[in-house]
């Protein structure tokens, strides 16, 4: 039996604790920056769900294809490119696919995926999933050598560094993060109302933020809602990249014959959950604290209907309404942070003119490859 030689323990080297915590942490705090809570400028896309998309891409779940289970889309994605816990990914799949979370859906779903009530959707070997055509957009000339590609974590495949993104994603359907010391909240706006923007910013580069707040008025919700914020408070929002919008429900007056009369919200501010509101409301009447309030009920169905009956007919609404507004979530404030990853790398608070332009940029440097690509 052959001697194996035991080489020497290896002497310890002394570290300056203070340097190794610095040096440890900052490599952390980049990585959350950079690998999990800030989207990109160009596309709009944190890598959680540009891997999903482009996985899906690859198992050929096109718009016009069929559907395949979320869970073999999640295990695709996590065995592939993002090896992290299956419950992360599939979370931030099914939020692709809720149309009163996402503007505009990237990923068309056939099953339980939530509802505005705040229920969780069903467990992905139920649901079923498939690309939408506004995600298609995004992933439109990939395999023409318009964007870079790099290794995946164990080097066996390659994924893509930021996807082509033939539509202002960033912008459209905003994005909320929080990272290491900085975060981001984006929110979503019309697309029309975009590329009205964007055809502007392509004719007159250095057009005024004032210009371009008249083609871009605000954001855009897909819950709806309606925006109470002064003017001049969102100008100087758009201009500074930071600022918030007061956002209200949207109610209307139904009479009930014989004088009376009850308020209908036909449209609730976005990311409140129903269910939780009129939980809300009711505690609150509970505890006369609404003396004008005599009761609420939730009738919606598809659409939000929910019925608030004035403790009297001579209880005049907007008085009923201010109060409601003061102290419930039917109105709330969203706040706007647009820090974004600027060429993938740099982390930065951009005005509404430096987003739109950097993502022109990006098409620009997309046509050029894929024009010398096919070349």
């Amino acid at each position: 039996m052959s001697k194996q030689s035991i080489l020497p323990p290896a002497e310890p080297v002394p570290v300056n604790l203070k340097d190794a915590l610095e040096e440890r942490y900052l490599a952390y705090a980049l990585s959350t920056i950079m690998h999990r809570a800030l989207p990109d400028v160009r596309d709009g896309l944190k890598p959680v769900h540009r891997r999903i998309l482009y996985a899906m891409r690859e198992l050929g779940l096109g718009p016009d294809k069929g559907y395949r289970k979320c869970a073999k889309i999640v295990g695709e994605t996590m065995g592939n490119y993002h090896p992290h816990g299956n419950q992360a990914i599939y979370d931030a799949l099914a939020r692709l696919a809720q149309d009163f979370a996402v503007r505009y859906p990237l990923v068309d779903g056939q099953g339980n995926f939530g509802n505005i009530d705040g229920d969780n959707p069903a467990a992905d070997r139920y649901t079923e999933a498939r690309l939408t055509t506004v995600a298609a957009e995004l992933l439109d000339g990939i395999d023409e050598d318009t964007v870079a590609f790099r290794p995946n974590y164990d080097g066996r495949e390659q994924e893509p560094s930021v996807l082509p993104a033939a539509f202002p994603n960033l912008l459209a359907n905003g994005s909320a993060g929080i990272a290491v010391g900085m975060a981001t909240n984006i929110p979503p706006h019309n697309v029309d109302e975009l590329c009205a923007a964007l055809l502007h910013l392509i004719k007159h580069p250095n057009a005024s933020i004032e210009k371009l707040v008249e083609m871009v008025p605000g954001p855009d919700f897909p819950t709806g809602g309606v925006l109470v914020e002064p003017r001049e408070q969102i100008l100087e929002a758009y201009r500074t990249g930071r600022g918030g919008f007061r956002l209200r429900a949207k109610w209307e007056k139904e009479d009930t014959g014989r004088g009376g009369y009850q308020i209908v919200v036909t449209e609730i501010p976005y990311q409140v959950q129903k269910a939780k509101l009129v939980e809300k409301i009711a505690e609150l009447l509970i505890e006369k604290k609404l003396p004008l309030l005599g009761d609420i009920r939730d009738e919606s169905a598809d659409e939000v209907r929910l019925i608030l009956e004035p403790k009297s007919r001579t209880v005049d609404p907007l008085i009923l309404m201010e109060s409601l507004f003061r102290l419930t979530e039917l109105e709330v404030r969203f706040g706007l942070n647009m820090n974004v990853l600027s060429a993938g790398q740099i982390p930065n608070v951009l005005s509404l003119r430096d987003v739109l332009s950097q993502w022109l940029e990006h098409r620009i440097e997309v046509l050029v490859r894929r024009s010398q690509y096919r070349l």
